[in-house]
């Protein structure tokens, strides 16, 4: 008794007997007997053997039938059905029906350079989750320049950008370095002046990094290295000052230690142009001294602006009296002021009639007095 089996045009068939292959079943009507056995396959899909490929592709027939895909240990294969990522093969031996779909097409990449060129394949590629868990994606921001480290050794700058590599079994880092004006200050530091006075000073000052290869590479922990620079250099600078010369050339200090660091700068791959100091913080005796010394200047130039005022009203009234003394008339209309002033005073005044009226007025404001 034999039974029969249709395979459709969008299938193919294997036939096995006590578990070995025996023929391919191209589409059609076939009759086999009782103790064979057809596994069927859908020529859209991958090709998986029930058995060892190597085996089955003894088979001409079979052979002819397949395209086969070797992706080495090193490499990596994508599959796209009409420009549409469909999966992803890993190393080893794949099958395909040759008659499956005809717009298949296969990309391997080679992990050994894990870089993948944005321009070769579409971003939306690495959305699909089999494809995404396969791959490291770095960004570089517009302010920023990475460097690129492939096994824990540098291997070029890298631009702003997006950058995707294959994860592979070598370490991939990207360090990255602000390119923008930045901002450090020196928190309070004590210094000793030349005059043995201890001191506190606030510094701060802008840099930029204009060599990134040079911070990357050359550079381990930049604010420490930038803080132990500018320390010593103020404190080269204060202790060769006494307190007075310090406190009259404040204004002085941030563009000396730019000159004095310039070179230490450059080694490091950065460049400053503005430096200064916050703050100049004395000890507390310190200030009471210098508040004493402020408030004594103050009263001696009070002093000296009394002075001077006094001096310009005597030498007013010198010159009222030597005006008096030369013209009667003056003298007569200035002692009517006077009277007029000093009468606003008396409650009651009698006078007797005559012609000296104003002498009469005179004699009585001195009995008053």
């Amino acid at each position: 008794m034999l039974f029969r089996t249709l395979i459709p045009l969008s299938q193919r068939g294997l036939l096995f007997k006590d578990n070995d292959y025996i023929k391919l079943l191209l589409p059609g009507r076939h009759f086999t007997m009782p103790s064979a056995d057809v596994k069927l396959f859908d020529v859209t899909d991958e090709f998986l053997p029930p058995i060892d490929l190597s085996i089955l592709l003894k088979d001409s027939v079979l052979a002819n039938e397949l395209e086969i895909i070797s992706v080495k240990q090193n490499e990596i294969c994508l599959v796209f059905e009409d420009q549409v990522c469909t999966g992803l093969l890993d190393p080893g031996r794949h099958a395909f029906w040759k008659h499956g779909k005809e717009n298949r097409s296969f990309c391997l990449f080679d992990l050994n350079q894990p870089a993948i060129d944005s321009n070769e394949l579409d971003h939306h590629v690495f959305l699909q989750p089999n494809v995404l868990e396969r791959i490291r994606v770095f960004t570089v921001e517009s302010f920023e320049i990475g460097g690129l480290y492939i096994d824990r050794k540098f291997s070029k700058i890298l631009q702003p950008g997006d950058y995707i590599f294959w994860k592979n079994a070598y370490s991939i880092d990207v360090s990255k370095v602000d390119m923008r004006l930045q901002h450090t200050e020196i928190p309070s530091q004590e210094l000793l002046t030349k005059d043995r006075v201890t001191i506190r000073l606030n510094f701060v000052f802008q840099y930029r990094v204009v060599e990134a290869a040079t911070v990357l590479n050359s550079v381990k922990d930049l604010p420490a290295q930038l803080y132990l620079l500018f320390q010593l250099a103020l404190r080269e600078y204060v202790g060769n000052l006494t307190l007075d010369e310090i406190l009259q050339q404040k204004e002085e200090i941030g563009p000396f230690i730019l000159e004095r660091l310039k070179p230490d700068l450059q080694t490091l791959g950065l460049t400053s142009n503005q430096a200064g100091v916050k703050d100049i913080i004395l000890p507390g005796e310190i200030r009471d001294i210098m508040n004493q010394v402020l408030l004594a200047e103050k009263r001696a130039q009070a002093n000296v602006i009394t002075r001077r005022e006094e001096t310009a009203s005597t030498r007013n009234l010198l010159n009222t009296a030597k005006l008096m003394e030369e013209n009667p008339l003056l003298y007569r209309l200035k002692e009517l002021e006077y009277i007029e002033r000093l009468t606003e005073k008396v409650n009651q005044i009698n006078v007797n009639g005559g012609g000296q009226l104003i002498d009469q007025l005179r004699q009585i404001l001195m009995n008053e007095k």
